[in-house]
């Protein structure tokens, strides 16, 4: 038997794979994250916080406690890093201007940090930091910048969230656990 006396009562984290919605069910019968947890999740109203789109795969975590839900997504309150692949080449203006904010679907879509980590071929791997998440962001926002060379609309080819606010993700791709109790305690400390 574990010991649970660490556990977090409040939060639980899955590394979501690729080909899961976030969502409670799928009319198209699709795969939910709910199919990778136990089945008390569900039955027990443990919550998604923040969304993962169908394609997108890593961090995610869920309460049933609303207020915590809420502060973790509320604009500017907790930073959300992602690990990206671009197709494209993406240049100092890309990042300058996704720093600055594109215009998306009456959306102003913007980052708090873009880190150019490697090239490879006509891929471009970033590190991307946000404080919002409205749909789609990352994705929508690289798709209106054009490829310098190609002048086709940059892709977001891989998306991967590694970590929100203190939080950095440290399990296995389709697995789930709960969060210490420090875990907890840092992740909520700063959130308003």
């Amino acid at each position: 038997m574990t010991d649970t006396t660490n556990d977090s009562k409040k939060l639980l984290v899955l590394n979501k794979p690729k080909g899961y919605m976030v969502t409670r069910s799928d009319e198209l019968r699709r795969k939910t994250v709910y199919n990778l947890l136990p089945d008390w999740a569900f039955h027990d109203g443990w919550m998604p916080i923040g969304r993962l789109d169908l394609e997108s795969k890593g961090l995610l975590l869920f309460t049933q406690d609303g207020k915590i839900g809420n502060a973790l997504t509320k604009p500017g309150n907790c930073i959300k890093v992602y690990e990206i692949w671009v197709r494209g080449h993406v240049t100092d203006e890309h990042i300058a201007q996704s720093l600055k904010g594109v215009e998306s679907q009456n959306d102003l879509l913007k980052v708090l940090e873009v880190e150019k980590i490697s090239i490879g071929g006509a891929k471009t791997k970033l590190i991307v930091k946000i404080d919002e998440g409205k749909n789609r962001h990352i994705r929508r926002l690289f798709g209106s910048l054009k490829d310098p060379k190609f002048g086709t609309p940059l892709k977001v080819l891989t998306l991967n969230r590694i970590s929100i606010g203190s939080f950095k993700l440290n399990i296995e791709i389709g697995k789930w656990r709960y969060l210490s109790l420090e875990e907890e305690k840092i992740l909520i400390k700063n959130l308003t």
